[in-house]
Parts: structure tokens; sequence; C-alpha cells
């Protein structure tokens, strides 16, 4: 059985509260109740991970080289900032799927770079929670 795991970063801890017009009223916990439940539909073992922390998840990233056959990531803010982030993606060579909840082309200029992208077998992003549901499908069929 394919072992996945799901790594959010900052703020989105605070989904359901924040800028619902964006994100919407889901909280994080919806939707890694969501997670688990698409996973086991596909016949996945999930862990699923938040921190506002760039070293805590680094670090996840780094743990992660023998324990899951790949990784989803929500980098959130770090997505458009974070070097680090994708070097520790990089050092893993584990499949990696990028997961937004918004479209990031439509909105500022800035989000419109990813440092994920680059390491990423593909990105997911505008669906909302389904995104998420997406890149559990997209992983089980690597």
């Amino acid at each position: 059985m394919k072992k996945v795991i799901i790594i959010n970063g900052p703020n989105l801890n605070m989904l359901g509260k924040r800028e619902q017009d964006i994100y919407g009223k889901t909280t994080l916990k919806d939707i890694e109740k969501e997670c688990q439940a698409e996973a086991k539909k596909l016949k996945l073992r999930l862990d699923f991970f938040q921190s506002n922390d760039e070293a805590e998840i680094i670090d996840v990233i780094h743990n992660s080289k023998n324990k899951y056959n790949s990784i989803i990531i929500n980098a959130a803010a770090y997505t458009h900032t974070s070097i680090a982030i994708m070097d520790a993606l990089l050092a893993v060579q584990l499949p990696v799927v990028e997961v937004h909840l918004s479209n990031i082309y439509k909105r500022e200029e800035f989000r419109h770079t990813s440092y994920i992208s680059k390491v990423a077998v593909g990105t997911i992003c505008g669906f909302g929670t389904v995104s998420y549901k997406l890149a559990l499908q997209a992983v089980s069929a690597l």
C-alpha cells in the first residue's frame, strides 16, 4: 500500500476563518477528513501535516525519504519564496504534487512564481478543496 504525506504551509490552519471569499469556509480539519476518505477509496495510507514554520516543514520533508512513496504539498506563501523547501524536496527524490486551493495564476503577480513547481511532477490549483482529492488521485496513479 502506497504511503503519502500531505504537507500544508503557513496560515492554512486559519482556513474557514480567513479570506473566505478566496478560500471558502472549509477548515483544514475538514480537508483532512475529506482526504482521509479519498485515500481510503484509493487504498493509500495518508498522513497530514501543517506548520507555520519553514524549518519544521523542511524537517518533515527530510524525514519523508524512506517513509513515504510521494509528497503532496501546499506550501502556501512559501511556494513563492522558499528555495529551502524546494531544495528539501529535491533532496528526498520523491514524486511531489503541488496543490493550491485558489488559482494562483489569477491572483497577484508575485503568486505566479512557484519554486515548488520547479520540482513537482505536477500542480493542481484553483479547484478549492477538490484540488487535494485530485492530487491524491494523481499520486495513486504514479
